[in-house]
């Protein structure tokens, strides 16, 4: 599997990986990162997706005429979900629109929480749910979590389970709305896709920590790594 081209501008730039991120790498099992010939984006080009408006458009729409890095999360009140998109809510939009990347988070509640979830998470870009998780269950994404010998690690996880969990539940009972904003047993993945059909990575998540770290999905996607342990920064090299 190769990786994506890089795209250059003075020089070609580096892409220098983290200790957190060679770890939480580690941590990743081999099944659960797919070969991307073997998944074909065109089983669900037409399923339907919804924005915060409740506005409809379809999956393709999303890498038709760009490269997209699309992540699938679990659901809006998981405490690692808020946490990842949190960080992925840091990467500046000019650094995609430079390399002309989408970012696209897609969830699986209903369209009236997305909004919430963006205030919560300072999240800028696009973001999508698949109320009926259509696209979840076609591409094969996993129900219910698996944990091997190794634990996965996140880098973009920082409360611990117990207060996490103590948090998601407190947002959940106070919400207009009680509910869970999507399948607590649905796991989610990530993909690098386009321009048209090309999948050019997949990670299907085993479990809530089994995130791929971002920069690893920056720099697959030929971007900048930027520093996630503190504030948001490019790394220049």
């Amino acid at each position: 599997m190769g990786v994506a081209k890089q795209t250059f501008l003075k020089m070609a730039p580096v892409f220098p990986i983290t200790q957190q991120d060679q770890i939480a790498r580690a941590g990743h099992q081999d099944n659960s990162t797919r070969d991307p010939h073997d998944l074909c984006v065109s089983d669900v080009d037409e399923c339907w997706i919804y924005d915060r408006h409740g506005v409809c458009k379809t999956f393709n729409s999303l890498h038709q005429h760009s490269k997209a890095i699309i992540i699938f999360v679990r659901n809006f009140l998981c405490y690692t979900c808020k946490e990842y998109v949190e960080d992925l809510g840091k990467i500046p939009q000019d650094m995609l629109q430079e390399s002309n990347v989408r970012l696209v988070v897609i969830g699986q509640s209903s369209y009236s929480h997305i909004e919430g979830f963006c205030s919560l998470t300072g999240y800028p870009h696009e973001i999508y749910v698949d109320p009926e998780r259509q696209i979840y269950k076609k591409l094969g994404m996993r129900r219910g979590e698996t944990y091997m010998e190794t634990p996965s690690n996140s880098p973009h996880v920082k409360s611990s389970l117990l207060i996490g969990s103590l948090r998601s539940m407190w947002r959940a009972m106070t919400s207009p709305a009680f509910d869970f904003q999507g399948d607590p047993l649905q796991q989610g993945g990530a993909l690098i896709v386009g321009p048209g059909p090309e999948v050019h990575f997949a990670h299907f998540d085993m479990n809530r920590f089994d995130h791929m770290p971002i920069n690893w999905l920056l720099q697959l996607a030929g971007l900048h790594t930027l520093d996630f342990s503190d504030r948001s920064k490019i790394i220049d090299i």
